[in-house]
């Protein structure tokens, strides 16, 4: 962090050496730990530059030494800064009607478990939402059949090729429409065909002719011989 070096007649003055000392902390602050024998007025403008990570970071390697005093204004602005001033209002007034006393690093690593804990369980109503979702969409799915199911109503074949067929599924119209068409079924048509064509195209047979009641009585006598003429 660059600081402005000036005299109040607007000439450069050199940084001192704890100035330097300071920016080069701050430079560093990723590489920053344990800050026990620092003195607090050298940490009061240091540590305002970390981040959250960098905060807590510090302030969990440094033995033997409390930084709240320093440190707790620090965590009020990111607790600020993460949920909002209203939040912060809220947490103030609960602890003074419960006459309690809580760190703000403390108060926003609470607080960030609780919106934690949130989320998982808004993650986790979602997930199992859509896994129900997606399973009424999957029962909703045509399934194809290959196994065609028995027919519980009796058809009658009829007595010839020439029937028509109906039915509800069309496979089974397909089955029987392809048997109506097959060689066997054709076959036993045109013989059916022939026989009808063969049985009016006989002549009808000749039965013997009856002898008439006359006809018979006349053969039944005897033809006399003629009479002779005497000479």
């Amino acid at each position: 962090m660059d600081e402005d070096y000036s005299s109040d007649e607007g000439q450069a003055v050199a940084p001192s050496l704890v100035d330097l000392c300071i920016n080069t902390a701050i430079d560093n602050l990723r590489r920053l730990g344990d800050v026990g024998e620092t003195d607090s007025h050298l940490l009061k403008r240091i540590l305002p530059h970390c981040t959250v990570d960098q905060l807590m970071h510090v302030e969990k390697s440094t033995k033997g030494r409390d930084l709240t005093p320093i440190t707790d204004k620090l965590w009020k602005k990111f607790y600020e800064k993460e949920f909002g001033t209203t939040r912060v209002n809220e947490v103030i007034e609960r602890m003074k009607q419960k006459k309690v006393a809580f760190r703000w690093s403390q108060l926003y690593e609470a607080k960030l478990k609780e919106v934690d804990m949130a989320e998982n369980l808004i993650g986790d109503k979602l997930k199992s939402r859509y896994q129900e979702a997606n399973a009424r969409k999957q029962s909703r799915q045509v399934q194809i059949c290959t196994k065609v199911p028995p027919s519980s109503n009796k058809r009658s074949w009829g007595n010839g090729p020439g029937y028509n067929v109906t039915g509800k599924s069309n496979l089974m119209k397909k089955a029987k429409l392809d048997f109506l068409k097959s060689n066997e079924v054709k076959n036993l048509a045109a013989m059916k065909r022939n026989a009808l064509q063969k049985s009016y195209s006989a002549p009808p047979m000749k039965r013997p002719a009856a002898f008439s009641g006359n006809a018979s009585t006349s053969s039944s006598k005897q033809i006399k011989p003629p009479k002779r003429l005497p000479f």
